[in-house]
């Protein structure tokens, strides 16, 4: 347990800041994944092309570079975009209805840490869909404010207890390939990189837009969950 802070099970009151902490935390990957964007052989050809013809047409160099600037700021535009409808989606899909999604079920749940009267991170488990017989934790975020402080590591074992006391043999979890501290994270809890893949979305395979797929086995040493806490 972490000093001052209390996990305790989700309640309603506590609907506005649970959002509030999922945008805020999905947002803050804008930055990192435009500079992925840019990384990518595709976005840098057409850059370079589109550079290169403009400038041996117009025989100037600003329209090329303004032509080049309105594109970066296209792309910074559509990756923000993405990570928007990503956050209504899942304001939609489960955020928007956590009480009939994770917490009318003996085998899901929905955590809240506290803080001074605040609620400062939050996790949530469920069977998980695309392996089944293993537990998903999902909605793991924290304030940027109270990281460093051990949060994220005692909400991921509230998920190992909570999983391993209803029988499943694992926990598994998706993040992204941009969410460098998550994977740090995770590695350092004993977490092990299980595989990657790209989202399946036409946007997402043009970008290379991966995903890491995670698992801890609870069978193994005691959950597995050990070593120091790095970034949450």
């Amino acid at each position: 347990m972490v000093a001052g802070v209390t996990i305790r099970r989700y309640q309603d009151d506590d609907k506005e800041s649970v959002k509030e902490i999922f945008t805020l935390g999905m947002s803050e990957h804008v930055p990192s994944s435009f500079m992925h964007l840019l990384k990518q052989p595709l976005t840098q050809m057409t850059l370079m092309v589109t550079f290169c013809a403009l400038l041996a047409s117009s025989k100037s160099i600003l329209l090329p570079v303004v032509a080049v600037t309105l594109l970066l700021a296209g792309a910074k535009q559509l990756v923000g975009y993405l990570f928007n409808s990503y956050i209504d989606t899942s304001l939609k899909k489960d955020l928007n209805h956590i009480q009939e999604t994770y917490l009318e079920n003996k085998d899901s749940c929905f955590w809240v840490a506290e803080s001074d009267g605040r609620v400062v991170a939050t996790v949530a488990c469920l069977p998980a869909e695309r392996e089944p017989g293993y537990m998903e934790l999902k909605r793991l975020s924290v304030r940027r404010t109270h990281r460093g402080m051990g949060i994220a590591k005692a909400l991921s074992r509230t998920v190992a207890d909570f999983s391993r006391e209803r029988g499943f043999p694992a926990v598994i979890l998706y993040t992204s390939v941009v969410q460098t501290d998550a994977q740090r994270l995770y590695e350092n809890m004993g977490y092990t990189r299980i595989r990657e893949f790209v989202i399946p979305e036409p946007i997402a395979k043009i970008t290379n837009f991966t995903l890491i797929e995670y698992r801890l086995d609870l069978l193994q040493g005691g959950g597995g969950i050990g070593g120091g806490l790095k970034g949450q």
